[in-house]
């Protein structure tokens, strides 16, 4: 009789006990029965014959409901149906006069319109792979991007015209159609896309044009942000094109729900998550060309959206994924080698809770990492080989995040991002945070400058003021010491008028960076914080010589 109370009192114990330790638990379960439910389905769909592509999916949808509004943008709404017709009649035309094939690479230059989506369904009909490239480069970037991934036909928007034309003579040589979605054109080389799009008719186009195109193929070129050089390209076939659109399915959006993507439809965010997975859900999108932080939830409202997308980094999505799923783990990096740190087996090292570290991820056959195209030395710094046992491969995210108490992750900063001085390592994001909190700065991006035989790096801060505001030398210097423990306080700062960022909103340091304090090499108005005058004080090129002397100490 006491056993059998006391097995009676452990089962209605054991789920407090269960809850206590892992609050999470069900909806943990439920949310990995999902991803493998959606695992499933696209595994189904590679052995259809023909292949169940993400652009059947559309059409199947067209079917269903073609009278429902697919894209809102600026006040006019665009079917279902006016999207097949209109990819139709893009199709259409660039077979016929770009004498596109299936197989063949077209590079997409354009901002957020629906012209965008037209294109890339008609290249998908076409059974052709699209290679969208961000409108915010130019000239040795952009024709870096292009030539990474084998494009011979280049589509424009007109707004870009001025930075195609910049670089059309190296495309001349490379032999490339470019076209520019205009009525006309006058500029020699360059065609006027508009025009053949409205001749061409909007009839559907026979499947046998995509009829060897498989899961393994490409369908689209996604670029990094290029925060740590030139863009790479990343290539996502048409197996993780599905993976990206089951996203917003696997996080219970439904077919009613109004997606509103404001992120650029070059980045995978914006295009595989926020354009694809609405295709797969059958969603309307509300489409803007740009973020604009006064008008987000004015459209919001207007267009009664459901479903908004947030990224600060794209890998804050990873909060959500379980560990059983796609195994990843942080591990401890010495921000000053700018490498993994290793036991004496040569193995990585685990970080504790609450501790930053690394995120990696196991690259398996669920969860591959393809690589970026013609790029085989940038893949291959992506990959890290011996982390928990010999001869095992991970995912270099680039990221450095810290797990909480809770099973939580917050996202600290990038590598590079973090720099180490006097022995200690240095948050930017942190630092950058307390300088913002002053009235006169506007906006501030903090990174770590190299100082002749010292090691690591010391802080610098390249600040934007606020309009018809002075620098405030003395409140700055008194705040950055109230606030900041002295190995972190930015010992020079940098004036600009606008700081660069990425498409998505990530600050480019690296040319910061290298561009250092020297006053002959920076002509923007350097600062250097002076503790004996306690202030910060206009820099000299004298002071520099006498940093460089070590006259000074830092």
């Amino acid at each position: 009789m006491y056993i059998l109370f006391t097995l009676l009192a452990s089962v209605a114990i054991l789920p407090l006990l269960l809850w206590s330790c892992f609050p999470y638990f069900v909806q943990d379960v439920l949310y990995i029965v999902k991803c493998i439910g959606c695992g499933i389905r696209i595994r189904r769909y590679a052995k259809k014959k023909p292949c169940y592509l993400t652009l059947e999916k559309f059409l199947e949808v067209v079917q269903k409901q073609p009278n429902k509004p697919l894209i809102v943008f600026e006040n006019k709404t665009y079917s279902y149906l006016d999207a097949d017709k209109q990819s139709n009649k893009f199709a259409r035309a660039l077979q016929k006069h770009a004498g596109l094939k299936e197989g063949d690479t077209v590079a997409l230059f354009l901002g957020n319109e629906p012209a965008f989506i037209w294109t890339w369904l008609g290249l998908a009909k076409l059974g052709c792979a699209a290679a969208l490239l961000n409108y915010n480069i130019r000239s040795k970037s952009l024709l870096h991007c292009f030539s990474c991934c084998g494009a011979r036909v280049l589509i424009a928007a007109p707004e870009l015209k001025g930075a195609v034309e910049d670089v059309l003579p190296s495309l001349q040589e490379e032999k490339v159609s470019v076209f520019i979605l205009s009525e006309e054109s006058t500029t020699p080389g360059i065609e006027s896309l508009n025009d053949k799009i409205h001749q061409a008719s909007d009839q559907p186009l026979p499947v046998s044009l995509r009829s060897n195109v498989t899961m393994k193929s490409i369908a689209v070129y996604i670029y990094t942000s290029g925060t740590t050089g030139l863009p790479k390209a990343a290539v996502v076939t048409q197996e993780r094109l599905w993976a990206g659109a089951s996203f917003l399915r696997m996080n219970d959006v439904l077919s009613q729900d109004v997606v509103y993507v404001n992120l650029p439809l070059y980045h995978s965010a914006g295009f595989m998550i926020g354009f694809m997975g609405s295709i797969d859900l059958g969603t309307t999108i509300v489409l803007r060309r740009k973020f604009s932080a006064s008008q987000f939830w004015d459209d919001c409202r207007k267009h009664n959206v459901t479903v908004i997308q947030y990224i600060g980094e794209v890998l804050r999505y990873l909060c959500n994924v379980p560990k059983k799923l796609f195994p990843f783990a942080l591990i401890q990096y010495d921000t000053e080698k700018e490498e993994p740190v290793r036991d004496s087996r040569g193995l990585c090292v685990p970080t504790s809770k609450g501790e930053t570290g690394l995120l990696v991820s196991k690259i398996t056959k669920i969860a591959p990492f393809v690589g970026y195209a013609r790029n085989q030395q940038q893949t291959d710094k992506k990959k890290l080989r011996d982390v928990f046992k010999k001869g095992d491969l991970y995912f270099n995210s680039g990221d450095l995040l810290m797990l909480d108490q809770d099973n939580f992750l917050y996202f600290q900063d990038r590598i590079g991002d973090t720099f180490r001085w006097k022995g200690e390592n240095v948050a930017t994001t942190e630092v950058a945070d307390v300088l913002n909190l002053m009235d006169c700065i506007e906006e501030a991006s903090v990174y770590g400058v190299k100082v002749p035989d010292h090691e690591g790096r010391i802080g610098m801060a390249a600040v934007k003021l606020e309009e018809a505001k002075q620098l405030e030398c003395d409140k700055i210097y008194s705040h950055v010491v109230s606030y900041l423990p002295s190995y972190a306080r930015p010992r020079f700062l940098r004036i600009q008028n606008s700081l660069e960022v990425t498409g998505t909103f990530k600050q480019m340091k690296v040319k910061l960076a290298e561009e250092g304090f020297n006053p002959a090499v920076v002509w923007d108005p350097l600062y250097f914080l002076d503790e004996n005058e306690k202030t910060y004080v206009p820099m000299t090129q004298e002071m520099y010589s006498s940093i460089i002397s070590k006259h000074i100490k830092l």
